[in-house]
């Protein structure tokens, strides 16, 4: 049994409130703890608790999915639809008897009835844990709140000035991605294709968690800002000791298991801004980690959960929300810095009477959904332009069933970065039933193309295509596969249909760096296929906090990964450097002509700029999905990489502690 369905489907029955008892008997729990030994163990482990994927015993998982008044009807429905095993499925009695399994170890008692699999009997018997002493419970979070020394930073930068300017002499990395840009480019040369394998560690530090770890590191005048899944932590940058930490307490008593990491800060005028997983903006003080403010801006309880990390430009920050497959309708704001107050909002699934909403022609019973951000921004300061990525429709596989051309998903958008309004957009994956978002929107650059110099920004996403648009003329100028791109365009059945990339396949979290002396393109990639099977129209259901797919996928067993330089002015491939797993670590590329990346198999590696070539490769003990960014700090320019467990969706035996390892060269 696969761990997302296994997870997700029994998951959603465990979050109720008890209307009935359940119905399930000793016998159907010992048949379940065998199914469970032979399909399910290898992920979530066999107490259900020590595996690789998220655990399905003990009290933080009932509480997880103790809301949203799901039933057993649900649950069956969901396993039926979306639980594979080795690409078939289980016989119905299996699912009851796993089911039967996992209550009894949350504590269930079993009875004299079975579970059977009558959708009367399941809808009127849901489930609820062991209640939570009322001393216990969270306080409630007021939505906005000052912190208790006030809203004031007691420190000052990066100044608006320093943002725009981007950090020219490399000291610096500023936003996610470098600069607005995004170009992932650093002007610093002191490490070169001739002493990069001289390069040793400086220093480590181990951020104490056991989540998700994708965190793209910030560095502003020697101080290092990371964050973790509840966790803000500030480091210096040249020797990892720590300065301050920051925990934010969750909201909500529980949240769904989704997996999702934090992808990192923003910065700003001595503050440090970040959003967390239960809905809210919060405001550090950026040289002691006070809270200067926190303000809900999303309703978590509905889905809305945010992993991507903020923007700042001037007085506004930028984020959006998360999950498409929760059947949220996606959008992205722009917050004031000063206290979080939202001064716009642009619906990427728009609202009844909005512009694009006639694009949506499904059958009121079915909720309209997607359009989620989770992916870095990018800025074009001259002409005012936010660029966004916006992923993709839900349900993600009965395209019919959707109806139209579903705007605003999967779509490059341009906004007005004051007003929010939009300036003009390009749907790059057209009828989507694959769950192929678009998720990079950057870099932005300037190259000439047939003898033209032009404004230029690279799009990717998972579909597994770089394309490059004219910024000015909104032109396609060219696209470029760059990783395996097999059956794209056979519609998906309910017998199943293999394609490549899969749902986990092509550009993720991190996208393409601009290596600006070559004018190429260095784009990390996942090469991971899969079969799509879609539902009979009349078994597509809405349950919320689970994957809202309307039908299921079976992932290939075999993947590898991806790095490819290509052309900025044509497309031409120049360079592949093939990887045994996928890459979805960050790439940066350096004056100093090399190229700074890592590896699901854990290693750092420096590769050759013009060529590819490998000039350094070091384990770092767990799995690089974060970011890979470089600074300098004291004339010594230093390298640092975020490994560790990347999420429950890439399981791996080994995926190591969440850590931020340091390298410079050695003193001279």
């Amino acid at each position: 049994m696969r761990r997302l369905s296994l997870l997700v489907a029994l998951g959603s029955a465990l979050g109720s409130a008890a209307r009935a008892q359940v119905p399930f008997t000793a016998s159907q729990a010992t048949q379940g703890r065998a199914v469970y030994a032979r399909e399910c163990a290898s992920c979530h482990g066999n107490d259900l608790t020590a595996g690789t994927a998220a655990p399905l015993k003990g009290r933080e998982f009932l509480e997880k999915w103790s809301t949203g008044g799901r039933t057993l009807r649900d649950l069956f429905h969901l396993m039926r639809t979306t639980m594979p095993s080795a690409g078939n499925a289980l016989a119905d009695s299996e699912y009851l008897a796993v089911t039967a399994h996992v209550l009894q170890e949350n504590g269930f008692a079993a009875g004299t009835r079975p579970l059977v699999a009558d959708s009367i009997v399941m809808a009127s018997a849901s489930l609820r844990p062991p209640e939570r002493p009322v001393a216990t419970q969270a306080p409630r979070v007021p939505d906005y709140a000052v912190g208790p020394q006030g809203a004031t930073p007691s420190t000052t930068g990066p100044t608006r000035e320093e943002l725009r300017a981007g950090s020219p002499d490399g000291r610096d990395w500023l936003t996610h991605t470098r600069d607005y840009a995004g170009t992932r480019y650093s002007p610093l040369r002191q490490v070169t294709a001739a002493n990069a394998g001289r390069l040793r560690v400086a220093c480590s530090f181990q951020v104490g968690q056991v989540a998700s770890f994708q965190t793209g590191p910030i560095v502003y005048n020697g101080t290092m800002f990371i964050t973790a899944s509840l966790a803000t932590v500030a480091i210096d940058a040249a020797t990892c000791r720590p300065k301050w930490r920051h925990e934010w307490r969750s909201t909500l008593p529980s949240l769904p298991a989704t997996g999702l990491a934090n992808r990192g800060v923003a910065i700003s005028e001595g503050r440090v801004i970040r959003a967390t997983l239960d809905g809210f903006l919060i405001a550090l003080d950026a040289a002691t980690g006070r809270l200067l403010w926190s303000r809900r801006v999303s309703d978590a309880t509905k889905g809305e959960l945010i992993s991507m990390p903020p923007l700042i430009h001037d007085d506004l920050v930028y984020i959006g929300t998360a999950v498409s497959e929760f059947a949220i309708r996606g959008w992205i704001a722009a917050h004031r810095v000063s206290d979080g107050e939202r001064v716009w909002r642009f619906n990427i699934v728009p609202e009844p009477g909005e512009p694009g909403s006639e694009t949506w022609k499904q059958d009121s019973k079915l909720p309209i959904g997607g359009g989620a951000v989770w992916t870095p921004l990018s800025l074009d300061v001259a002409r005012g332009h936010l660029y966004v990525s916006a992923a993709n429709p839900a349900p993600d596989f009965p395209v019919a069933l959707r109806g139209g051309t579903n705007l605003y998903t999967n779509s490059l958008l341009a906004l007005d970065a004051r007003r929010g309004t939009l300036a003009w957009y390009d749907q790059l994956v057209l009828l989507d039933d694959h769950d192929w978002d678009l998720t990079q929107v950057s870099p932005q650059y300037r190259a000439t193309v047939g003898g033209k110099v032009r404004d230029l920004v690279a799009t990717a996403g998972k579909d597994g295509h770089l394309r490059v648009i004219d910024r000015a003329t909104h032109e396609r100028l060219f696209e470029v596969p760059i990783t395996t791109i097999s059956n794209a365009d056979a519609p998906v059945t309910t017998t199943g249909t293999h394609a490549c990339p899969g749902v986990f396949g092509g550009v993720q979290w991190n996208g393409p760096a601009w290596y600006r002396p070559g004018n190429l393109l260095v784009t990390p990639s996942v090469d991971w296929c899969a079969t799509f099977f879609v539902d009979k129209d009349e078994d597509v259901k809405f349950v919320p906090f689970t994957n809202y797919l309307g039908g299921r996928v079976t992932q290939d067993t075999l993947s590898h990964g991806w790095i490819t330089a290509v052309d900025g002015s044509t497309g031409a491939v120049r360079w592949r450097y093939p990887s045994k797993k996928p890459v979805v670590g960050a790439v940066t590329a350096t004056a100093g002509g090399v190229i700074l990346a890592g590896e699901m198999t854990g290693d750092f590696l420096v590769l050759n700029a013009q060529t590819g070539a490998v000039l350094l490769r070091h384990f770092t003990g767990g799995q690089v999905g974060g970011g890979v960014v470089t600074y300098q700090v004291n004339g010594t320019q230093y390298i640092a990489v975020a490994s560790g467990t990347t999420s429950r969706f890439w399981a791996d035996p080994f995926p190591g502690s969440p850590t931020i390892t340091v390298f410079s060269l050695p003193a001279r």
